[in-house]
């Protein structure tokens, strides 16, 4: 399965970002808040909680946090902040920056700073923004795309419009 634009504006709208033309949003768009290591780091995240079959995750990614940001400069420094938090935890840990590390090793990081389990809150403790600016963050665009809610059987995900003709029909 593939992530394309139209998931990232879906994921958008899902969130309340307001998209106008839309392409502008589809990029990676420098942000003083983030450098190139941060843009890896979450696409290091998503390639950990995201499912292995999706291509296109890094431009979804991008085109997502992008717009979510721009804007909003205390999202993006919760973003930036919850990286550091990541990053300082996986060296401390494993000895290397979280996107140096193997998936099965990504997954065991999070798993082991107790992301997993954290209430995600965005003024709590560091496992707790971490859940909340990058791993639910990302699910949340995941799931609210047309493409993330096929993946778990929602043909229409909340917020999306699928005509009368999706709920009229019997199941499979």
């Amino acid at each position: 399965m593939k992530l394309n634009r139209r998931d990232v504006l879906k994921a958008l709208t899902a969130a309340g970002v307001t998209v106008g033309g839309g392409a502008a949003l589809l990029e990676w768009t420098a942000d003083e808040s983030f450098d190139d290591h941060d843009r890896a780091t979450l696409h290091a995240v998503a390639g950990t909680v995201y499912p292995g079959e999706l291509e296109g995750v890094e431009s979804f990614v991008d085109g997502f946090v992008s717009g979510r940001v721009e804007g909003d400069p205390e999202r993006a420094a919760g973003i930036a902040d919850a990286v550091a938090t990541l990053d300082e935890y996986s060296r401390e840990w494993e000895d290397r920056a979280f996107v140096e590390l193997d998936t099965p090793t990504r997954d065991g990081t999070l798993r082991a700073m107790g992301v997993d389990t954290a209430d995600p809150d965005p003024d709590g403790t560091g496992r707790q923004r971490v859940r909340y600016y990058l791993v639910n963050e990302l699910l949340f665009a995941l799931f609210s795309s047309p493409t993330g809610g096929e993946l778990v059987g929602l043909e229409n995900p909340q917020g999306h419009p699928g005509g009368t003709g999706s709920y009229q029909q019997p199941p499979e």
